[in-house]
């Protein structure tokens, strides 16, 4: 799950759960709440409208008091001068949350709660109407009073007038509704903390278990510790930044390989020119001190010892020119000088050039052309030369029969032309074929100073042909003989529509 999407369904959790869970309390305690109310105080048809209105629910806690209060007040209006008596009718409207105040004419003769409490009630209180007053649901007096005020008018045994008041204090509410408020609001806050922790929790364990890999993972690139897998735990963002981390790691393992790879075939290079140069070296100078100590005494023996001195010197200059080469091609500073040309006449020179070479060295060579005179190609013509020049060099090494032969071919293959070069040489063994272009690889395992060179020849013919955009590979049997093959990519005009 993506981390957007986590923390879009943490925002709405966090809103509409402690939205629902505290309404599914609060209707809970309020069914217990009215229940409990209307036990206590001795009431039906409580709702939970009738709690969140303060005047009706004072309203009709004294309900009962006020009807009590007026069949007393009518039928022994003797009472209501009577203090032991108002006092415990006092006592049941204190537990309502309310109290008693008795006028006779316009002087107030009880007072059923602190007087400081009352004063404000007393300057507010109605006046005398008649016996026939009903004042059953309250008359709420505004201003410093803040009461909610149910009146009986009477009049006393003398004559006098009289007014009994059910004074309910507004600013506060029964103990109950306050307890209620209080359960509310402390099982909201457990609501919220609850679902916070929750959240919190889930996103933390999202978040931290990969983060928690990354930071293993990061460690251990630190340390150069590479040999490790870094799999994603999740389709999400951490989850693709894993999989960035991972390939970072494999880049990095594969950039480490690669340097070690390389480094050991520079070792590898120079033990092999070092090798191959320690031959030629020692022949030149045996046969120098030769001369110098006087053992070519003729000058046939001088003629020879100094034509093998130049032979070895060559050889030298040979493997030297080639390892310079192959250091430009590898780090890819040799300049390609690409020209359209044309297959025919180029490759007509260079078997010209090659049949005169290897007429020298009493080898057959053969040339096939099965191109038309039109196709062109795309090349460099210095590096295919030396393409070329590498293979049939190659196959001269390696000729071991007595009457040598090599075939230069040329075939349009659709878009690509193609050149194959066979020898009938002593081939190449099936364990070795598959390596012959790699860098510093050569079949001769004992590194016959007869042979020559360095093991790098065929891989510069690879990484030219694949400059060109071109691929080469090679077929051989021992004892038969080694087919070589490489092709170019055909030149082809591009049709201007006017």
């Amino acid at each position: 799950m993506k981390l957007k999407t986590r923390l879009m369904i943490a925002f709405l959790t966090l809103i509409l759960l402690p939205i629902l869970m505290s309404g599914a309390i609060i209707f809970l305690l309020s069914r217990y709440q009215i229940s409990s109310i209307e036990k206590t105080y001795e009431l039906t048809g409580t709702t939970v409208e009738s709690l969140s209105n303060s005047m009706q629910m004072l309203s009709r806690l004294t309900e009962k008091p006020y009807h009590e209060l007026e069949e007393m007040a009518v039928e022994n209006p003797a009472e209501m001068e009577d203090a032991t008596r108002l006092d415990e009718f006092n006592q049941i409207l204190q537990k309502k949350s309310a109290y008693l105040l008795v006028r006779k004419n316009d002087t107030i003769i009880y007072v059923g709660t602190e007087m400081e409490e009352a004063e404000d009630v007393i300057r507010e209180l109605p006046e005398y109407i008649g016996a026939e007053t009903i004042s059953e649901n309250g008359l709420y007096l505004g201003g410093e009073a803040q009461a909610l005020v149910k009146q009986v008018d009477f009049l006393f045994p003398d004559e006098s007038k009289g007014s009994a008041f059910i004074v309910s204090n507004v600013d506060g509410m029964i103990p109950e509704m306050e307890e209620f408020i209080v359960d509310i609001a402390f099982c909201v806050i457990l609501i919220l903390i609850f679902t916070s922790a929750l959240l919190t929790f889930w996103i933390y364990r999202a978040v931290m278990r990969p983060l928690g890999r990354m930071q293993v993972a990061a460690k251990n690139i630190k340390e150069g510790n590479l040999d490790f897998e870094l799999t994603p735990m999740a389709d999400d963002e951490l989850g693709e930044l894993c999989q960035d981390l991972e390939e970072m790691r494999i880049r990095l393992r594969e950039t480490a390989e690669e340097k070690l790879r390389y480094d050991r075939e520079s070792k590898e290079l120079i033990s092999n020119i070092s090798h191959d140069l320690k031959t030629p070296v020692t022949t030149i100078k045996g046969y120098a001190e030769g001369i110098m100590d006087g053992v070519a005494d003729t000058p046939e023996k001088m003629q020879r010892y100094i034509r093998t001195i130049y032979n070895k010197a060559d050889e030298m200059n040979t493997l030297i020119n080639e390892l310079t080469l192959y250091t430009k091609i590898d780090t890819n500073r040799i300049p390609y000088n690409f020209n359209t040309l044309s297959v025919n006449a180029y490759f007509n020179d260079c078997a010209e050039d090659l049949s005169v070479e290897l007429e020298s060295k009493n080898v057959e060579f053969g040339y096939f052309n099965y191109v038309e005179a039109d196709v062109k190609v795309i090349a460099d013509p210095e590096q295919i030369r030396r393409v070329i020049h590498n293979i049939v060099n190659n196959s001269l090494k390696y000729m071991d029969k007595p009457k040598g032969k090599i075939n230069l071919r040329v075939k349009d293959v659709g878009d690509f032309v193609q050149i194959e070069l066979e020898d009938n040489g002593k081939g190449i063994g099936a364990k070795d074929l598959p390596n012959i272009f790699d860098r510093f690889y050569r079949t001769d395992a004992s590194r016959n100073s007869s042979k020559g060179g360095s093991g790098i020849g065929l891989s510069i013919v690879k990484k030219i042909v694949e400059e060109h955009g071109g691929k080469i590979w090679a077929t051989s049997r021992e004892e038969t003989g080694t087919t070589m093959y490489f092709v170019l990519r055909k030149y082809q005009e591009v049709p201007i529509y006017e």
